[in-house]
Formats: C-alpha cells, sequence, structure tokens
C-alpha cells in the first residue's frame, strides 16, 4: 500500500460524519483542554478532523501524513494549524505537544509497538501530556460477520482490550476507553506512567469473548456472504440495477471478496475527489449521486449502515424511490 497525496481517504463530505466529527472534537477539546495549548496529529488526512479540534478548542495544531494535499474547499488555511507531508517517525520524535492526536492510523502500520514506543519517547518526562486515539472495533466486526470491514490497508485488528493492553505495555497508563459512532470506532484517552499499568476500564477486559468470537468467525462469515452472493445475483438475474453507496475500502472488500463483475452496475460516492475513478480490483465506476438520475437502481446496498437516513434522504432529493439495505 502506497500512501501518497493521491491516496483519498476523507469522509468529510458526510453530514453524518462531519456532526460526529464536531461531537468527538469538542469531547477532546474539553477532557484534554487544549485551550492555548499545541496538538500533533499523526495521520492528519486532508486536515479537516485537526482544523475542527484546534478552532473549537482555541488551539494550535501541526499534522503528520504522507498524503495531506491541500485542496480548495475543504482545507483552507484557517485556524493556526501546519502540516508536515510525510511519514511519522524517529526523524519527528523531537516534536513536543500537549495532546498527542492519532485517528484511524495505528490499524494501518505494521509494527504498532514500535510506533507507540516512539510515542512514548516523544512525551519523554512530560506526564500531564494526553495522547488520543481512534481505531476500528474488531469486536464488532466478528459479532457482525462483517467481511467487509477487512481489507488490504489494514496491517492490524483491535478490540478495546487489545488496545489499552499495547498501551499499557508501552508506558501510558489508560484512562477513559469508549465505542462511538454506533460502536464502531475506538476512542481511547491516555496519559505516559513510569511503568505498566494494571486493567481497570470494563471494557479491556474481553480477552476470552474475543476467542469465542475468532472461533465461530469463518463458519458465520460464510454464511454471510453466501447470503449477500445469492441476494446480489437473484436481483441481476431479475434484471434489477444494482449499486453500492460508498466507494471506499468496505466496497473495495465488498465487491473482490464476492467476486462481484457485472452483477453491480456501479459504487455511488459523495466524495468528488472519488467520482470518476474505479474501484481497484474489480473496475466499477464511481460516480456522483446524481448519475442516478440516468440510470436509475432498484436495489442500494448502503456500505454502513449509520448512513441510511442520510442516503435515504439524498435518493428522495432526486426523486428516486429504490430499494435501500444496508449490509
Amino acid at each position: 500500500m502506497g500512501y501518497s497525496t493521491n491516496f483519498e481517504e476523507s469522509q468529510h463530505f458526510s453530514s453524518t460524519f462531519n456532526n460526529f466529527a464536531k461531537g468527538l472534537a469538542r469531547e477532546i477539546a474539553q477532557k484534554c483542554a487544549i485551550a492555548g495549548k499545541h496538538v500533533l496529529e499523526i495521520g492528519c488526512g486532508k486536515g479537516e478532523f485537526l482544523r475542527e479540534l484546534c478552532i473549537s478548542g482555541g488551539a494550535t495544531g501541526l499534522g503528520i501524513d504522507p498524503a495531506y494535499r491541500a485542496d480548495k474547499g475543504r482545507n483552507d488555511e484557517y485556524g493556526d494549524v501546519k502540516v508536515i507531508v510525510d511519514f511519522f517517525g524517529p526523524d519527528y520524535q523531537h516534536l513536543q505537544a500537549d495532546t498527542v492526536l492519532c485517528r484511524h492510523t495505528l490499524e494501518h502500520v505494521s509494527s504498532v509497538s514500535s510506533f507507540v514506543r516512539l510515542i512514548r519517547k516523544m512525551i519523554g518526562k512530560r506526564t500531564q501530556d494526553w495522547a488520543v486515539f481512534e481505531t476500528p472495533d474488531a469486536k464488532r466486526v466478528l459479532v457482525e460477520s462483517a467481511f467487509w470491514d477487512i481489507y488490504y490497508e489494514h496491517c492490524s485488528y483491535f478490540s478495546p482490550g487489545a488496545h489499552a493492553r499495547l498501551f499499557r505495555q508501552e508506558g501510558f497508563d489508560v484512562t477513559d476507553l469508549e465505542l462511538v459512532y454506533d460502536n464502531q470506532y475506538i476512542v481511547q484517552y491516555a496519559r505516559p506512567s513510569a511503568g505498566r499499568t494494571t486493567p481497570r476500564l470494563p471494557l479491556e477486559h474481553d480477552l476470552e469473548v474475543m476467542h469465542r468470537l475468532a472461533e465461530t468467525f469463518p463458519a458465520r462469515v460464510r454464511a454471510v456472504q453466501n447470503s449477500w452472493q445469492e441476494r446480489i445475483r437473484a436481483a441481476h438475474a431479475a434484471g434489477r440495477r444494482v449499486v453500492l453507496w460508498g466507494g471506499g475500502s468496505k466496497a473495495v472488500s465488498f465487491l473482490t471478496t464476492l467476486q462481484l463483475g457485472d452483477e453491480v452496475w456501479a459504487a455511488v460516492d459523495i466524495n468528488p475527489y472519488k467520482q470518476g475513478k474505479f474501484t481497484p480490483g474489480t473496475g466499477h465506476p464511481v460516480i456522483a449521486p446524481s448519475d442516478l438520475l440516468d440510470t436509475p437502481p432498484d436495489l442500494v446496498i448502503v456500505m454502513n449502515p449509520i448512513y441510511l437516513n442520510e442516503v435515504a434522504q439524498s435518493l428522495k432529493a432526486l426523486d428516486l424511490r429504490p430499494e435501500i439495505v444496508a449490509v
């Protein structure tokens, strides 16, 4: 996987996601008391969240990401935020910040212990600094047999307990651990400690449950895959036009795992930087919602159920009435 300025990961074109992000920014600003302080975000993407956080919390910010791109209109230079277009590594261990933020990046790192250890070394003796991490919850993936949430960009998968154990092992005290965004994401707050600390948060005690879920996952996921293959192929055979809503990694995993070709007509995405492109592996076109007016769909499969209402409203605004289902 090559992360460069060509990589497009932003979810901030969705009102549903933006409302969540703004709420999370307010929470972090309050819990970490960032007013008048400095925030470092490792893996800041296109910088939208860091800017929102610094503006709402009255802080300055520095982002690091090899995929940062200064696109006009979505990350205009407002707020006191600067960005380094590079990977975070030992060359940046001299940086100082009152809060280190890392959202949806840890799962993309091959050696998570080394990564967290470097952040701990960077913080050093500043015991009042915060480390705030957000990561997808693998426990939910196992529970829901969500094979579309297992894909090549992710090197590692974390349950809340695994996440906290990693940080306690590397010299952090995990002070808060919560599930957000319809229990899809883990948000963890931690501070540096002198040594390894003892698990004391309810969500940390999940190792036995994770073992049981992993044991039954193969059989359960095969059943889910077969069900979706049969449903989509039956719809196609009946002459119904099928589209996916969401042209990101979930859609790529869904299409490639189920080996779907002509059975799915296209993937719809509201991110204009994805429109006009094609899904890796299967070559399905990624189109704008307005493109559906020329070729109305009969079945829309929403790749994340949290967007069901938003998608339904978008289709209604286009005066389209297809069947809508979510994975």
